[in-house]
């Protein structure tokens, strides 16, 4: 009875004239979009041999199979990329307790690797393009973080923060160069300084600066059924000190580290396959690695980097390998 009192009344307010929802005017509404988090989101998976790797301390070269992950993906306001690799050797840079050298029936090291690197980007931040100014195209805060670790006769436990700067420029051919100057920060381990009399191998390096650079640019030049780039990375340290307050015999100062892949040529075979749609699913690449003072050891002076007359601690070596997309 109460509900056909309140349809009435609504009837008398309304001027006895009923209306139809069909006849009702309406207004033109946006649908609301749903946009994703990420406007980038890129995951690959590397399968690559590095025949003349090095290591310090280990005679000789070592080949090394390598399996990587990678992440980057790009936000409102800035861009994050991991990288996370497995290094295999072969028996001539052995596992412990097998003596460095390494012998037959010795299994090969094997090595972790991580780095993470975030940047913010002023022109995101700020809602401006006062940072975009000929080929600049955004300065950003940049911060990180390295972890590294070997079952070697060595035991290298590294971890390592950097924060900075990264000034990004364009390239022809929608490619890219980055440049980073940032503080760099370290601490490490190493059983040889142990044996030595360094309590627990525990290394604490001095800060320092570092450098690192990165460039990927398509070779737009080529004809269509050859999608060729080509791509880069490296990395200056700054020296670093002892890593200890100790004084230990044969420890001598870190020196400056540079660590590189100037060039790598990359075949875009899913592209030249499939077309444009499946473009980087899958890459096949060859590159160059180069890389002096591993680690920050003085490839001249440190008695671990000239170990029986050797020099281990510089590594050069092409490498190849394959990249899928997923």
């Amino acid at each position: 009875m109460r509900g056909k009192l309140l349809f009435a009344v609504s009837l008398m307010l309304a001027g006895t004239t009923i209306v139809s929802a069909a006849d009702m005017p309406t207004k033109a509404v946006a649908p609301v979009l749903d946009v994703p988090f990420f406007s980038v989101n890129d995951n690959r998976l590397t399968f690559a041999y590095i025949p003349k790797g090095t290591d310090p301390g280990v005679p000789g070269t070592t080949a090394k199979k390598v399996v990587a992950f990678t992440h980057f993906d790009v936000w409102e306001y800035g861009t994050n990329f991991l990288n996370l690799i497995y290094y295999k050797s072969d028996h001539h840079d052995p596992a412990s307790p097998c003596p460095v050298g390494g012998a037959k029936g010795c299994d090969g090291a094997t090595e972790m690797f991580g780095q993470i690197r975030s940047t913010f980007g002023f022109n995101q931040i700020f809602k401006t393009n006062a940072f975009s100014w000929g080929p600049l195209s955004n300065v950003s805060i940049q911060v990180g973080a390295d972890g590294e670790t070997e079952n070697a006769y060595f035991a290298p436990s590294r971890t390592v923060g950097v924060a900075g700067l990264q000034f990004a420029f364009q390239l022809p051919y929608k490619g890219y160069f980055n440049v980073a100057p940032m503080y760099y920060k370290e601490v490490n381990h190493n059983s040889f300084l142990f044996n030595n009399g360094l309590t627990g191998g525990h290394l604490d390096f001095e800060g320092t600066w570092t450098i690192e650079t990165n460039y990927y640019m398509d070779l737009g030049f080529l004809p269509q059924w050859l999608p060729l780039s080509v791509s880069g990375r490296a990395a200056w340290i700054g020296k670093k000190g002892l890593g200890t307050g100790q004084i230990i015999p044969n420890n001598v100062p870190r020196a400056m580290e540079f660590n590189s892949e100037p060039i790598r040529l990359t075949l875009d075979a899913s592209r030249m396959i499939w077309g444009d749609k499946r473009s980087h699913f899958l890459d096949v690449w060859v590159a160059y690695r180069y890389w002096q003072n591993k680690y920050g050891l003085d490839h001249q002076h440190s008695p671990t980097c000239l170990r029986a007359n050797i020099n281990s601690c510089t590594e050069s070596s092409l490498y190849t390998g394959v990249t899928v997309k997923f």
